[in-house]
Parts: C-alpha cells; structure tokens; sequence
C-alpha cells in the first residue's frame, strides 16, 4: 500500500525504532510544509493511507475529493484540521488514538521550561550575555508564588504536579468537574474565574480549543492580572481572544508572557510583537515535538495502520464509515 506522510521537518521519522512497523509498505516523506491544494494533490494523488502530523496540515473536502485512493487517515490526538463529514461522504476512514490514560510529557515540561525561562529572564540573559553585557536585570524564583492551572486535564495536572514539587501554591479553575477532580487530588480551586486571575503568579493555560473554549480568555480576565504575573499559553493560541494578548502585555497586566503557539502557523512572521517584545519569550510551537514524544506518537500511529492493513481498523473516530 502507498503511505505518505506529510510535514516531517527534520526528517526524523524514518530514524525512529517504530518505522520498521512499516516494512514492506510504500512510503513517501514529505518534509516541507505545504497548504496549496493543487501542491498537495499532486502529492498525494496515489496515496492510500495518509499520516498526519498533529494540525500541520488542513485536510479539506476540497482536497479530499480529489484523492480517489486514499482510504485511511492515521494520526493522534485531536483533528479539527479533518474534514470528517467529508471523510464519512468519501468513505475514508480516519482513525486517531485520544491517548486519555496518558498525558503529554514534552508538553508538560516544555510548559515548565518556559515558566523557569520567563520567570529568571534566561533567554533575555543569555542574549545579553553574547553581546558582552554582564547581568540586565533580576528575575524571580517560584517557590512559595501562586501557579495557575487553567483546564485541570491530562496536562495541567501534570504540570500542577510540577509546580508543587518546587514548592509552590496551586490553585486551578476548570468546569466543574475538573475542579471536583483537582480538590479530589488535594489542590485548592478557586471561587471564581476574577479571583483566579487575580491572584495567581503563574498562569498556565491547559484546554482544548473546541467552540466552548475559543476565546475563553478574555482582555477583561488579563486585566485583572498582576503586573508581575507571568501567562504561559502551550495549548492553542484560540484560547485567548485575538490580540488580546498584545493589548494586555502593552498596559503591563500581566508583566509577562512564554507562547508556543500561534494564530497561524507556522509563523513566520519577524515583526509579529509577541516576537519584538522584551517581555515576551516564544517558542515555535514545539511542546510535543521531542524524539520520545514521537516514538509514544508514530508507535500508535503506525499500528493504526497495521490494524486496517488486517481489516481491523482501531481508534476510529467516524465509525460509520465501518458500517457502510
């Protein structure tokens, strides 16, 4: 069968263990980023199973009907970059392992990194260092401040589990019955949404963007924070109003900001402000991007294939397709 996989940058997946799962297949790489429709026909026009890398690439119906061979999409996590209901019309199966019993480590400590990074100023200090200047300013420690978890779920848990360990005080705020979750496991949870963003330190933004969070924090919530609180956005840039962002950072509440993830990618942009301002550190969307990471993710992903290659298609997330 003819696989390709699509966006693999550094052309790392053909190093990882788990490639050998697809001896005898056909397999094309790609490792530019593409989004023209006529680009990515030509591509995939004899493609039967497709691998996706998380939402690198949007896959269309426009683009879907068009690809008369493919039959299976394999991937992992979430997939608002899939047309389904094309899929469902074209018969195209999509199957895509939700990984619920297991978080995402590298995003969890990409999120710590930034939070250390931001909070003792490292990248602005080594910066400053390679231009021969000795020391530009103090940062802050985080032991005994107030970390923030926005979406108590796989990751924020991990993360509240992160900033315990180094001695902080957590506080989360989620629906509902996330916060019971979170007071189950011995954190305090906050009365209200103005309460949290006014007192914490350290916030950390821990959601799905589906339409009930798009947009969920608002300027009004940045408001509200400290001047020397710190926000930390390693889930999807959708989350936070448009440009709110850059509004509240400019009125210095809050004082700080680490982003790994953009409107639009991948971001080129040199004269976007979150990457001209000084206190701001960005990082190009790499909190699952790590060679561990991938091997957990194209293990999955690639027995996904094997399993439809036996007539036993798993993890599928348009199971009507199955029963046509």
């Amino acid at each position: 069968m003819n696989v390709t996989i699509l966006d693999d940058y550094f052309d790392t997946i053909r190093t990882l263990h788990c490639y050998k799962m697809l001896n005898g297949y056909n397999v094309t790489i790609w490792n530019d980023q593409v989004q023209d429709i006529n680009t990515l026909v030509d591509r995939l026009k004899d493609t039967e199973i497709l691998v996706l890398i998380r939402e690198r690439t949007r896959i269309t119906g426009e683009l879907l009907e068009r690809l008369p061979y493919l039959k299976l999409i394999s991937q992992r996590s979430v997939y608002p970059h899939i047309d389904i209901n094309a899929c469902n019309r074209l018969s195209i199966i999509v199957s895509s392992n939700q990984h619920t019993d297991t978080p995402s480590y590298a995003a969890a400590e990409l999120t710590w990194g930034l939070i250390l990074a931001a909070m003792r100023q490292i990248p602005q200090q080594m910066a400053a260092l390679k231009e021969g200047k000795w020391q530009i300013g103090i940062g802050a420690t985080l032991r005994g401040k107030t970390l923030g978890i926005y979406g108590y779920g796989r990751i924020g848990s991990t993360v509240a589990g992160y900033g315990k360990a180094f001695g902080m005080n957590i506080l989360i705020w989620a629906r509902e019955a996330s916060l019971a979750r979170a007071r189950s496991d011995g954190y305090t949870t906050a009365s209200s949404k103005e309460e949290f963003f006014k007192t914490c330190d350290v916030l950390s933004l821990h959601m799905r963007l589906v339409d009930a969070t798009r947009d969920i924090v608002t300027s009004d919530d940045l408001a509200l924070m400290k001047t020397t609180a710190l926000i930390v956005n390693t889930s999807r840039a959708g989350l936070i109003q448009s440009n709110a962002l850059i509004s509240a950072l400019r009125a210095g509440r809050p004082g700080m900001a680490a982003v790994d993830v953009f409107e639009n990618e991948p971001m080129r942009d040199t004269t976007n402000p979150l990457l001209t301002m000084n206190n701001v550190i960005c990082t190009p969307h790499i909190g699952y991007v790590s060679i561990d990471e991938y091997e957990i993710q194209f293990t999955d992903i690639f027995q996904q294939i094997l399993a439809y290659a036996n007539g036993n298609p798993i993890h599928v997330v348009n199971p009507q397709v199955i029963r046509q």
